[in-house]
């Protein structure tokens, strides 16, 4: 079932239940031959630097930063609201694997017309 699919993430360490299943989420879908986006943006961009998702483990799911590495592996690709990260005085030199700062047009180029997406 090739095609695209967005998930956003605004959230981390404040609902880890759901940072987690945003990032099943977006696996399950790189894994169904979709060019597959996360979208980090508000406190979810905190999830784009080395190290922080590492302590996140929900019971019932693998670890986030499985999740995460595995994604990146598959080939997904992860966008950071440019602000977002700024306003959080994030390291660009820490970005986790496949992650890109980018503005909201580059996402919006992603997305195209009719894209599924997904929001957490």
């Amino acid at each position: 079932m090739p095609g695209k699919f967005v998930v956003s993430i605004s959230v981390a360490k404040n609902d880890t239940d759901k940072a987690t299943v945003g990032f099943v989420i977006a696996n399950a879908a790189v894994a169904s031959d979709r060019e597959t986006v996360v979208f980090l943006s508000i406190e979810g961009t905190r999830l784009s630097q080395r190290g922080y998702a590492d302590d996140i483990h929900e019971e019932g799911f693998a670890p986030l930063q499985e999740l995460m590495t595995n994604f990146a592996a598959a080939g997904g690709t992860i966008y950071v609201c440019s602000p977002c990260f700024k306003k959080r005085g994030l390291d660009e030199e820490n970005l986790v694997s496949g992650a890109k700062i980018v503005g909201g047009a580059k996402l919006v180029e992603f997305m195209g017309e009719g894209i599924p997406s997904i929001s957490y």
